[in-house]
């Protein structure tokens, strides 16, 4: 019942509006255009367009509650810096957006009108048959009245005429959501085209370069991070077993044991080198990942733990590529941090579907205090997440527990 009465709200005390607005708009166009020649015709048509924008406001408040979605307004382009008295006022005839809050001012009269008239009958209907058992007493003893149901030949007896006009009117009631609704939205397609369709392709634009500086600062984050860690170990390990095996060499004509000895030593720094990078290398895309998918690579992630893991993993598909990456590599680094920082004793694992949204949770018992604040490691997850249009959440008070959502779109 709330969206029938938004609904009709929106048809019939929008239509005074839509009147008001069309006369004003169309007056201030034609005065503005007619004197454009003679100068005075622009502050004419800039004030018209202001006005424009106020009432524009105005709608885009209606279709908030209509649609059932935050209201989304454009940005006008201010005037520029320093700008002369007459560069201010003439500045809203260089806006596009203010042409079509114009545009809107004039088409949106017609469809207004539909509109009133569908939502005027169809309330009609239901409130006149349902109460013609009242009124009816009166209507049917006017002499020479003639009444529908006699019309159509169903009889002429006032039960007849009852039956006849509540069952209209309870087939109104029926109708009245669906009547309304679409009256409604007729009306809020032209105000969303014109009011906000430009506002939210600006939207999504900036939604686009927000997730691609997103996915450039997340790949520069881990070269340099991959490039440190390599620095640190492997490469110095390298590096010593170069220097071992030139000692080697040098120790193999004057003393033989001694060059089996750092032979020896040489073979075990090549075990832990590679072990090294084989580590650095799951960080990256590791073989199970791209072979057998999502599920077994985080049960080996979890099972590489030095926290106890409980892991519940609720869906086996196969995804795109990036969103596998994405949820893995936030996997890994955040058990990274859990034993490096949390000083918990167990830590959970979830990874479920819901509709087209891959969500990935995971908590743990620590102490707390994890945030996604610029130079913490988490900012570089909620980086890598925006890259795939995904998205991060921690809920870490201090003290703990903390619980760290990833929701990425995988429809």
């Amino acid at each position: 019942m709330r969206r029938v009465l938004l609904d009709s709200r929106y048809t019939l005390v929008g239509f005074p509006t839509a009147a008001i607005t069309f006369v004003l708009m169309v007056a201030g166009l034609a005065a503005g255009v007619g004197t454009a020649v003679v100068w005075i015709g622009l502050p004419i048509l800039a004030g018209t367009l202001m006005l424009a924008r106020a009432f524009a406001e105005g709608e885009r408040g209606w279709l908030s509650d209509v649609l059932g979605r935050p209201p989304v307004r454009p940005r006008y382009k201010p005037a520029p810096p320093g700008a002369g008295r007459l560069r201010r006022l003439v500045n809203p005839l260089t806006t596009g957006q203010s042409w079509l809050d114009l545009l809107h001012g004039i088409l949106n009269f017609p469809v207004a009108i539909v509109s009133f008239v569908i939502t005027i009958v169809f309330w009609a209907i239901p409130i006149m048959g349902l109460t013609y058992p009242i009124y009816g007493i009166f209507t049917s003893r006017i002499p020479g009245n003639q009444e529908l149901p006699q019309l159509l030949g169903f009889g002429d007896g006032y039960g007849v005429n009852v039956v006849f006009h509540v069952g209209l009117g309870l087939i109104g009631v029926v109708l009245l959501p669906f009547v309304t609704r679409g009256a409604a939205l007729l009306r809020a397609a032209l105000g969303r085209v014109l009011l906000t369709g430009v506002a939210e392709l600006q939207e999504r634009i900036s939604d686009l370069s927000e997730s691609r500086s997103a996915a450039v600062s997340a790949e520069a984050n881990a070269l340099r991070k991959l490039e440190r860690d390599i620095h640190d170990g492997p490469q110095q390990r390298l590096v010593s077993l170069a220097m071992e095996l030139s000692r080697a060499q040098r120790q193999m004509q004057k003393d033989p044991e001694a060059a089996q000895v750092t032979i020896k030593e040489a073979i075990s720094a090549t075990r832990e080198t590679l072990d090294e990078l084989r580590a650095l290398s799951r960080g990256i895309a590791p073989p199970i990942l791209s072979d057998r998918g999502l599920a077994p690579a985080l049960a080996a992630l979890a099972g590489r733990c030095t926290v106890p893991v409980d892991l519940d993993v609720q869906t086996v598909e196969r995804y795109q590529a990036a969103v596998e990456n994405a949820i893995y590599f936030v996997c890994a680094e955040t058990l990274t941090n859990v034993a490096k920082h949390s000083r918990a004793q167990s830590c959970t694992i979830q990874l479920v579907k819901t509709g087209d949204t891959l969500m990935l949770i995971i908590g743990d018992d620590g102490v707390g205090g994890a945030h996604v604040a610029k130079g913490h490691g988490l900012a570089g997850l909620a980086d890598r997440l925006r890259a795939v249009d995904g998205e991060l959440t921690v809920r870490s008070p201090d003290g703990g527990p903390t619980l760290i959502v990833a929701e990425v779109p995988c429809g």
